[in-house]
């Protein structure tokens, strides 16, 4: 699936907006499936779901599954699982609001990991974005974080996990399709929550209160209550990541990325208006300087871009400070 499409920028953002609108919808109810299993099996539930999704997309065509080196797309996906569990998990403990925010860092953190891991030069303008990015994880996180211990870092620790997946694509899955990349990260999850659930059951632990059970909980059957809401959230995942794809293929990749910020509008309205979580003033005001950083790293990278004539880009290409396709 790579980009043969023509640029087409206003098509590319209404894409790139609608499925963030998917997503912001969607992941609002991993709190209500938080009630009934836990995260490792609704990990491996998810897998079962989408697999024979993306496969059959791959059949029609629109991509190949088999990836090109095994070894790099198998250590992307599993630094992207790993840091969607923690968004997923932190989703069963605070509102959308505060998770997408600490997810939302990345791409601060992959300008880090761009200037310390990949020695690449960074201008003053994305290592003044990264000082207001991080002043608005302090904001949001505030005194509910304080509250919520450890579980308030869980989110942040996804976009971690989730920088160094992007900077991992970048670096070693060039070329590999995005059905690739998609169902890896599917599969990555499925195993990852195979490998806990089966320590949890062999460890004979109680679950936990609360959202602790959501980390806690052994295999749950059956669970009738559950398949509505994994439905929508395993078919909305799929189609909002085509969505989000091919707003990439359409659209000048640092455009695009900007109304990738607009599920910060989305999930916080979503779940306001359908579980009645709030949002404060102050959780608000960190997230606009989290899209405000996001929204400079973006801007930036692309002037960068544009002034290196050693670069290549192209547009339609993403620039290397940017998420790759085949996100969740």
């Amino acid at each position: 699936m790579t980009s043969t499409v023509p640029h087409r920028p206003t098509a590319a953002a209404f894409c790139m907006v609608g499925a963030m609108c998917i997503i912001g919808a969607i992941d609002i109810y991993v709190a209500v499936i938080a009630q009934t299993i836990s995260v490792w099996q609704f990990l491996i539930l998810r897998l079962v779901m989408a697999a024979p999704i993306i496969l059959a997309l791959s059949a029609m065509g629109l991509g190949t599954v088999r990836p090109r080196r095994v070894r790099a797309v198998a250590v992307r996906s599993t630094l992207i699982a790993t840091g969607m569990f923690c968004y997923f998990g932190a989703l069963a403990f605070m509102p959308i609001a505060m998770a997408l925010a600490g997810l939302f860092t990345s791409p601060i953190f992959v300008l880090l990991l761009t200037a310390f891991v990949l020695r690449q030069r960074i201008g003053p303008w994305r290592i003044i974005a990264v000082a207001v990015g991080f002043v608005g994880i302090l904001v949001v996180l505030g005194p509910s974080g304080g509250s919520l211990g450890w579980v308030a870092l869980l989110p942040v620790v996804g976009g971690i996990l989730y920088a160094s997946g992007v900077v991992a694509t970048r670096a070693l899955c060039e070329g590999e399709s995005t059905l690739t990349l998609l169902l890896g990260i599917f599969v990555a999850q499925g195993l990852l929550g195979t490998g806990v659930l089966t320590l949890l059951t062999l460890s004979g632990l109680e679950p936990g209160q609360g959202g602790m059970a959501f980390l806690t909980r052994g295999w749950i059957w059956p669970i009738d209550a559950v398949w509505p809401y994994l439905s929508v959230q395993v078919v909305g995942s799929v189609v909002g990541v085509s969505l989000l794809n091919r707003a990439y293929q359409m659209g000048e990749a640092s455009h695009v990325a900007v109304f990738e910020y607009s599920i910060m509008i989305f999930g916080p309205f979503f779940g306001w208006w359908l579980l009645g979580q709030p949002v404060t003033w102050v959780q608000g005001l960190g997230i606009a300087l989290i899209v405000l950083a996001g929204v400079i790293i973006a801007v930036r990278s692309r002037e960068a871009v544009a002034l290196d004539p050693r670069s290549g880009t192209q547009p339609g290409l993403r620039p290397p400070d940017l998420p790759p396709e085949g996100k969740r």
